[in-house]
C-alpha cells in the first residue's frame, strides 16, 4: 500500500516536471473571464511574462509554470490547464501558421492605472473600479487636484468614466437641480474651481482636459466610457468659447458657440451640434437618444470587429473575446452616430442596422484613447440611485471584457502595426 502511494507520488511529480506551462484558456470553458485578467496582471506583477495568445480560444493566456500561479488560479477560481513544453510549442507553432488568424502577444510590464473620479461618493456606479475591483486589479483614484499638479505622467493607463468636462454637471440640472447630491456637487465643482483660480467649473474641467490631452499625446492610454467620452471631446472643441447657461455658470453661453467650435481639437468626433436645451439630458447630437434607437433590451447588441491579428495586432487586442456579438446597454452617452466619428478613428463594433458606434479607437501623438458608449455593460438601463451591479453574478460578461482587454493593452511588449 505505501509502495503504491509513493509510486503515484512520483508519477504526479515527474507529471508537473515536464508541464513546464500554465494555459489559461479564454472560450466558453473558462469559468471566469474576468478575474482571469486579473491573474494576468498578477502575474506580470510578479514579473513573470505572459503571453496573450491573440484569437485563439477566445485570446487565451499562456506563461511558465510556477506553483504559486497555480495556486492562485485556483484560489480565484480560475479555470487553467497545466501543459508541457511540447504541447505549448505545439500551439505556437499553430499560431504562427499564415493560414490562420492567430498571433501572440507577450504581455511584458503590469501597467499602472489611474481613475478620474471625485473622492466623495457619487449616485451612480462605475463599470471600470467595478470590474478592476472584481478582477482585483490595483488602481488609483485622481481627480482635478492630482491632474493639475502634474501627476498623469506617473500613470500608463487612465480611465473617465460618467464625467462632464463642459462644466454643466452632467445636465441632471431638468431633473436633479434641487436633489442633495446634486447641490453638494456643484458646490464642491465651484470651490475647486477657485482654489485652482478659475472663475468658472468649465474652465477648470477644461485644463484638466488639456492635461488629459497632454498625457495621451505624450504616450499615455485613455479609455473612456459613459458621457466621458462626448463632453471630453466637446470640452476640447470648446476651447475658449462659452457653452453654458446661466444656470450652469451664471451668464448665458455664447449665442454663436456652434459655430466657433474648433473641431480639430477633438479626439473622435467631428460636425457635432451642441444640445442647448437646459432641461434636455444631452450634450450634443454625437448620442444616439432612445427614441432614435428604436431598440428593445431583447433586440439590442452590436457586433465586435474582426481585424488580422498578425498585421493589426492592436485592435485584435481590443476585441478579444468569446463571442462576437455583445449585448447592448445605455449609458447618458449610449452610442455615437456614425456620420460624427473622424474618418481617422477605428471604428471595434457598432450596431450597423442603425448605424450605432458602440467601441472606438484612435492615436493622438505618441498615445491611444478608447471610447466604449454606455454605462454598464450588465446593467441595461441603469439609473441614478439603483445598486451597483454584483459582477459575481456575471463572471463571463462579454461586454466587461473589452474593458480589461484595454487594462492589458499597454502591457504589450510595441510591436509596429502594419496597416
Amino acid at each position: 500500500m505505501r509502495y503504491g502511494v509513493i509510486i503515484t507520488f512520483l508519477l504526479i511529480c515527474s507529471t508537473l516536471v515536464r508541464a513546464n506551462q500554465i494555459l489559461i484558456p479564454m472560450d466558453e470553458t473558462q469559468t471566469n473571464h474576468l478575474k482571469a485578467y486579473g491573474i494576468a496582471y498578477w502575474i506580470l506583477r510578479s514579473e513573470t511574462e505572459v503571453d496573450w495568445l491573440l484569437n485563439y480560444r477566445g485570446g487565451s493566456f499562456m506563461c511558465d509554470y510556477v506553483p504559486a500561479i497555480q495556486n492562485e488560479l485556483m484560489i480565484r477560481g480560475v479555470s487553467y490547464q497545466v501543459i508541457s513544453d511540447a504541447q505549448a510549442n505545439q500551439i505556437l507553432a499553430e499560431i504562427a501558421s499564415p493560414a490562420l488568424n492567430y498571433d501572440v502577444m507577450k504581455l511584458e510590464k503590469f501597467p499602472k492605472i489611474a481613475v478620474y473620479s471625485p473622492k466623495t461618493a457619487q449616485p451612480w456606479d462605475d463599470a471600470v473600479t467595478l470590474v478592476l475591483t472584481y478582477a482585483e486589479i490595483p488602481y488609483d483614484l485622481i481627480y482635478d487636484d492630482e491632474v493639475l499638479a502634474g501627476n498623469l505622467p506617473k500613470y500608463d493607463w487612465l480611465h473617465l468614466h460618467h464625467e462632464d468636462f463642459t462644466g454643466q454637471y452632467g445636465k441632471f440640472y431638468g431633473t436633479f437641480s434641487n436633489a442633495p447630491w446634486y447641490v453638494e456637487q456643484q458646490r464642491e465643482a465651484e470651490e475647486m474651481a477657485q482654489k485652482h483660480g478659475f472663475h468658472k467649473v468649465s474652465q477648470l474641467k477644461l485644463a484638466v482636459a488639456k492635461r488629459i490631452q497632454e498625457f495621451v499625446a505624450g504616450g499615455g492610454f485613455m479609455f473612456a466610457m459613459c458621457s466621458a467620452t462626448d463632453s471630453f471631446d466637446i470640452a476640447l472643441a470648446a476651447e475658449g468659447i462659452d457653452i453654458c447657461e446661466r444656470p450652469f455658470d451664471g451668464d448665458p453661453a455664447d449665442p454663436q458657440a456652434q459655430n466657433k467650435l474648433n473641431f480639430s481639437s477633438s479626439f473622435a468626433f467631428t460636425d457635432f451640434r451642441l444640445v442647448r436645451d437646459i432641461y434636455e439630458y444631452e450634450f450634443s447630437d454625437i448620442d444616439n437618444k432612445p427614441s432614435e434607437r428604436g431598440l428593445r433590451q431583447d433586440n439590442d447588441y452590436f457586433t465586435l470587429f474582426e481585424f488580422s491579428a498578425k498585421w493589426d495586432p492592436i485592435p485584435t487586442m481590443l476585441t478579444q473575446n468569446h463571442t462576437k456579438i455583445i449585448n447592448g446597454f445605455y449609458g447618458q452617452t449610449t452610442g455615437f452616430k456614425k456620420r460624427v466619428v473622424k474618418s481617422e478613428a477605428l471604428v471595434m463594433g457598432e450596431n450597423k442596422a442603425i448605424g450605432e458606434i458602440k467601441y472606438l479607437h484612435g492615436t493622438v501623438g505618441k498615445g491611444f484613447w478608447t471610447y466604449y458608449g454606455g454605462h454598464d455593460p450588465e446593467d441595461y438601463q441603469h439609473q441614478v440611485g439603483e445598486e451597483h451591479t454584483d459582477l459575481n453574478q456575471h463572471p463571463n460578461s462579454p461586454g466587461y471584457r473589452l474593458i480589461l482587454n484595454n487594462i492589458l493593452f499597454p502591457a504589450a511588449k510595441k510591436k509596429k502595426q502594419k496597416t
